[in-house]
């Protein structure tokens, strides 16, 4: 063991339980409060509408099964899908809490912490809707967190816990899988290399390995779709990615806890308590560069940032010597959280979100909009046709959740496309959205009938999106399947 390897005590204060249950309320009352507004994402359309299954096309299970067990409990509503979304945000609170009082951080730091990400981007918008980085907010903290208290506790048991973490993230996300990576050329760069000597490490990794075995098969026996889904994913959204992902560093965040992450990354190096969280520095590093070069999403940093963010309060605290500054700082955090909410939560008008622009910024909130009045004009458009096939995942969703009395509904985009095209005896089919302005190549005849308009300027992807009627297939419906599929 060398010199830098020796284990060095780090003092963990009390949890600092008033403020941070104070945040984690406040949150709660906040999310419980938008819950509501605007109406469902397209993701959440989505997810409410497949069937449990081991895995599908585009993701793991446990999504989608999230919102069925929602449903099955608080009903059918667009407020019942946020209710785990919501306790995932609550969590996360406490749990990015537990990270800065595991470096040293005391009452302040663990305020700072728990009220500055409280008011985040990423948590304000993944805890306000299902999505597949809802859980993020919980998982990523917690495999860090146990990685941080292995490391500093000098006690192998919590690679366990880290790896049953990440093993049972495997079926929200195969994405966790990055994150071992980088805490693994982390410690190999940076140490404490003692720990690739560790049973306690290959444990916790066997452990995640074995967690993951059914996902795995999954992705074996059907091709690993993950893989195609990840190509289609770079394919269309890299170039948009890799400008995007820069601002959002900041911007998932918020500007001032942005100095706080930036904080933590040059801490590691200066305090001499924290040398062995220089491992951090490459998780961030390795986590950025996929992001770059994968261009799949540009929010995929969110797990990371949060916790080198609790990391930084430590050194904010420190820095708030005086009442004066400890003011400044809090002021700061409230308008941080002021914007970001903003930014993240339907809180302004629907039509004033489309008027100012905060709609074109985040497409979160654009997706929310517009889902029933849009079935209303597909249903008025489809009144003489065999079928309806829409463009994408969301304008099935909107149609299973709101249509009365429509012909069937079928979409080739992602898992949707899995489940078959129209029978062979349909032969005219309204075609929504913007698959339609190429429909006539493979249909005798296609007529635009219509045009989507939610009516309140906010511009989402099916804003001005064409109703196409088409007629007469120029080939059997299983030949023409395979050119309206997509993954995207």
């Amino acid at each position: 063991m060398t010199a830098l390897d020796e284990p060095r005590t780090v003092a963990r204060p009390r949890l600092a339980t008033a403020p941070v249950v104070a945040a984690m309320v406040a949150l709660a009352v906040v999310l419980a409060l938008t819950s509501s507004q605007y109406g469902y994402h397209r993701d959440e359309l989505y997810f409410r509408m497949l069937e449990p299954a081991w895995g599908y096309t585009d993701q793991p299970p446990l999504t989608p099964l999230i919102a069925r067990v929602s449903i099955a409990l608080f009903g059918d509503s667009v407020t019942a899908l946020r209710v785990f979304p919501l306790l995932f945000a609550v969590a996360s609170v406490l749990l990015l809490a537990l990270v800065a009082r595991e470096v040293g951080g005391g009452r302040l730091a663990q305020a700072l912490t728990a009220w500055g990400m409280a008011g985040a981007t990423l948590t304000l918008m993944f805890g306000h809707l299902l999505l597949t980085a809802s859980l993020d907010l919980v998982v990523w903290p917690a495999a860090l967190l146990f990685a941080i208290r292995a490391v500093l506790r000098d006690d192998g048991r919590w690679w366990l816990a880290a790896g049953a973490v990440v093993g049972a993230s495997t079926f929200n996300k195969l994405l966790i899988v990055i994150l071992m990576v980088g805490i693994a050329a982390g410690l190999a760069i940076f140490g404490p290399r003692r720990w690739f000597a560790s049973a306690w490490l290959w444990g916790g990794v066997a452990l995640a390995g074995l967690l993951a075995v059914p996902n795995a098969v999954y992705q074996i026996t059907h091709g690993w779709p993950q893989l195609a889904m990840g190509a289609a994913l770079s394919e269309n959204n890299a170039d948009e990615v890799r400008i995007l992902m820069w601002p959002m560093l900041i911007l998932l965040v918020g500007p001032v806890l942005a100095v706080f992450w930036v904080t933590a990354l040059i801490g590691v190096f200066r305090q001499p308590a924290w040398r062995r969280l220089r491992f951090l520095v490459v998780t961030f590093v390795v986590v950025v560069v996929f992001v770059f070069v994968a261009g799949a999403q540009f929010y995929y940093t969110a797990g990371v940032l949060a916790v080198l963010t609790a990391i930084g309060s430590v050194l904010v605290a420190e820095w708030c010597r005086t009442r004066a500054r400890r003011i400044l700082v809090f002021a700061l955090l409230a308008v941080n959280a002021l914007t970001c909410a903003v930014a993240a939560l339907p809180v302004l008008p629907v039509r004033v979100a489309g008027e100012v622009g905060v709609a074109s910024i985040n497409s979160a909130v654009a997706d929310q909009v517009g889902w029933e009045r849009y079935t209303e004009q597909v249903t008025d458009a489809a009144a003489s046709v065999d079928a309806i096939i829409t463009s994408n995942y969301g304008e099935a969703g909107a149609l299973d959740r709101f249509g009365v009395d429509l012909p069937p509904v079928y979409s080739g985009h992602n898992a949707l496309g899995d489940l078959g095209p129209p029978p062979d005896d349909v032969e005219t089919v309204l075609v929504v959205g913007w698959q339609g302005r190429w429909m006539d190549r493979i249909f005798e005849r296609c007529d635009v009938v219509g045009t989507l308009d939610n009516g309140v300027g906010v511009d989402n992807e099916e804003e001005g999106a064409p109703l196409t009627v088409c007629t007469g297939p120029e080939a059997p419906w299983d030949e023409l399947w395979e050119r309206i599929r997509h993954l995207d």
